[in-house]
């Protein structure tokens, strides 16, 4: 059936100087570009991953590492030399361990061995005699983890048939992690301009409008990183590999999600005007709210995290918002200008024509809408069930993963510990630095030795008014043994008057910023709760549509949560979630799950006002529901690049958020939300003038008639 339109060939106001303004906004991009585009490839220089940047300053693991830095020669990083033959070592290999351990002291002067007594000797044999170590402290002088850690190993080479060696301690763990960071930045980047190209192709069917909103994606992540970089210059920001990956892969997802909405509406505007301006001009007026609705609920969102006292948490809420605001802007300024400027030519060969009838064909999403409206109490019920179910996975490990295990594929810094405890089960976990005033070194050593969970206590130097002192637990590391052991060491060395002890290390810092990150769980989540649901009330101007709508999203987080975690647990042998991912996925999965959410309640919402309530969301499914499953697949899609690297943590974020998008766009918009709204009625507007009686139409939101099929489907 043709449905009546309402050509338009008039030329837009302004029509000779508005014809110049997309190449107006053009121009400004370029020269925007040539500013931004040299600061960009200056982010991977300002990003940070140790302890004592991302810690808060309060944390006590952060006053040691911020006390070993002050003090002369600097902080240290702890090697540990791990040698092992399985038929027992023999004098040769004794011999090559103590020349190795002699080159690399002369060649790595430490402060202080932290592995020995003053008068013991460096190296130590294992008592079942198949292993021999020693602990080398290299200065931070020498340079980081990730440029030590390969020398050191190539010096050690040279050693007798048969003899193995691991190099590992904290410091080797530490360049293991960085070596799966580098080039991090350019390895998303490329993926997800890959995984995105393959998709917009896909959705598309065009051999050039894929191209137009990949250009300008990429021109807003760009733009993103260089303002990230300012940001960092300018106050300080901390910005972590893991950030600056998280950064790419939102500019990315969001950004091409915008670009598809607008599309769409262009697309059904050209229909309707001739003028490319004019078409483009109504496009931006339809889509532009729920657009800018969108960011401005996940930018909202990102911006909670400024109260976490972790800083690398409460450094992704500016930084999440840079990127979330220059795909915005990007994608109402830049991207309309291309649009125009190329004309209708850019979709060939499916060109929107101009007409004065326009044909609506029959669609899926018209049909859903149709058999949902029929069972609606079938669907709502079969929804939460399905939610339900997943949820159940919840119940599975979701203990914090150790940082050994974050790994993929273990390097030898982690096999290196699980011959160390083998062999010297004594030093089974990472060591604790212990500081404390000279005048109660002996005291605060006795204390420390006699602690519950202590292998070793060892004193080392003197120097800056402050004594230190190496304590080795018996615990392997990052476990709940081993961190009890360090809740009992600072208790008790707390407890000695006038010592002002304090205890760091590794192992520390870990504690700390799970203990941290709990805390700013605590504080953040119920923010960005109370933050959406505001900015959702303001949009639909409603209270019952946003608890409804924020009720859904939550349902949906945890099914997506407990589905993951069976994933990870039962298929993936994963041994725990990193302490971030609960954090970090609730608020990608609240803030960009309830964007799908928007798309459909503002269409809805508009369409209510001249069909109803019930006719109103039908219509708005019909007409939202192949764009909408197509960005959330897209978005899907890029955070999905994050499983393509080789470290557990990523790989849980990644997966969690693409799962929990699919399951909000193909599920709980699309299905659940319609339902929902169907059962209640206009009420769900309430107190607008929505949920009043005469914005309904006679029939309500009851089944509808034959012939409202028929011309729903037309």
């Amino acid at each position: 059936m043709a449905v009546d339109a309402v050509p338009s060939r008039e030329a837009p106001p302004g029509r000779l100087a508005g014809r110049w303004v997309p190449w107006l906004v053009i121009g400004l991009w370029v020269a925007l570009a040539a500013v931004m585009v040299p600061l960009s490839g200056k982010l991977s220089s300002v990003t940070t991953d140790r302890a004592v940047d991302t810690l808060p300053a309060s944390a006590e693991s952060t006053k040691v590492a911020v006390l070993e830095d002050s003090l002369p020669g600097g902080e240290d990083n702890t090697f540990v030399f791990v040698y092992h033959r399985a038929g027992g070592m023999t004098d040769a290999d004794r011999a090559t361990v103590e020349r190795h351990y002699d080159t690399l002291a002369r060649r790595y002067p430490p402060k202080a061995a932290a592995g020995e007594d003053d008068d013991g000797p460096p190296t130590r044999l294992s008592t079942d005699g198949k292993a021999m170590m020693f602990t080398l402290d290299v200065s931070t002088t020498y340079g980081g983890p990730e440029t030590i850690v390969g020398p050191l190993r190539d010096a050690a080479k040279d050693r007798p048939a048969g003899l193995e060696l691991e190099v590992t301690g904290p410091a080797a763990v530490d360049g293991d992690m960085d070596a799966v960071f580098d080039g991090i930045d350019l390895q998303v980047f490329l993926t997800t301009v890959v995984v995105v190209t393959v998709l917009l192709i896909l959705t598309y069917r065009s051999p050039v409008l894929w191209f137009i909103p990949l250009v300008v994606v990429g021109a807003a992540a760009l733009t993103a990183m260089a303002t990230v970089y300012l940001l960092v210059k300018g106050f300080g920001i901390v910005v972590n590999d893991q950030n600056s990956a998280l950064l790419t892969i939102l500019v990315f997802g969001v950004g091409t999600d915008y670009a598809l909405l607008l599309i769409a509406r262009y697309r059904e505007t050209l229909h309707h005007h001739e003028n490319v301006r004019v078409a483009m001009v109504h496009a931006l007026r339809g889509a532009a709210p729920a657009i800018v609705a969108s960011a401005a609920t996940v930018v909202a969102g990102l911006l909670c995290l400024l109260v976490a006292d972790l800083n690398s948490t409460s450094g992704l809420g500016p930084i999440g918002a840079a990127g979330i605001l220059c795909a915005l802007v990007a994608m109402l300024t830049l991207f309309p200008a291309v649009l125009v400027v190329l004309g209708r030519r850019i979709f060939w060969p499916a060109i929107p024509r101009f007409s004065t009838a326009v044909e609506e064909k029959p669609g899926l999403w018209g049909r859903l809408g149709i058999a949902i409206s029929r069972r609606r109490w079938v669907a709502t019920l079969g929804s939460f069930g399905i939610l339900g179910v997943l949820a159940i996975g919840l119940v599975g490990n979701t203990g914090a993963l150790r940082e050994q295990d974050q790994f993929l594929s273990a390097p030898e810094s982690v096999t290196g510990f699980t011959v160390l405890r083998q062999h010297f089960p004594e030093l089974g976990g990472q060591p604790m630095t212990v500081f404390t005033r000279p005048a109660y070194q002996e005291r605060v050593l006795d204390i420390v030795k006699g602690t519950p969970g202590v292998a070793v206590a060892i004193p080392g130097q003197t120097v800056g008014g402050w004594a230190d002192i190496s304590v080795f637990p018996t615990d392997a590391p990052d476990t709940v043994a081993e961190y009890d052991t360090i809740k009992r060491v600072r208790t008790a060395v707390h407890a000695v008057s006038g010592a002002q002890a304090i205890v760091g290390g590794p192992s520390a810092e870990n504690l700390d910023t799970e203990v941290t990150t709990s805390r700013d769980e605590k504080l953040v989540i119920p923010l960005v709760l109370a933050v959406v649901l505001i900015v959702l009330g303001l949009l639909l101007r409603a209270i019952v549509a946003p608890l409804i709508l924020m009720a859904t999203v939550i349902v949906s987080f945890a099914a997506a949560f407990g589905g993951s975690v069976f994933i990870f647990d039962t298929i993936l042998g994963f041994k725990g979630i990193d302490y971030s991912v609960p954090l970090l996925a609730f608020l990608f999965l609240v803030a960009l799950g309830v964007d799908y959410n928007i798309f459909l309640a503002s269409r809805a919402r508009e369409e209510t006002v001249r069909l109803g309530t019930g006719q109103g969301m039908l219509k708005a499914l019909s007409a939202t529901g192949g764009v909408i499953t197509s960005a959330g697949v897209v978005l899907a899609a890029t955070f999905a690049v994050l499983t393509t690297l080789p470290l557990v943590m990523l790989i849980e974020v990644g997966f969690l958020v693409a799962f929990g998008v699919l399951l909000d766009a193909l599920l709980v918009r699309s299905v659940l939300v319609p339902a929902v709204t169907l059962l209640i009625g206009r009420r769900i507007w309430w107190p607008s003038r929505l949920s009043r009686p005469r914005a309904e139409p006679p029939n309500g939101p009851q089944p509808l008639a034959d012939e409202e099929e028929l011309a729903l489907q037309r």
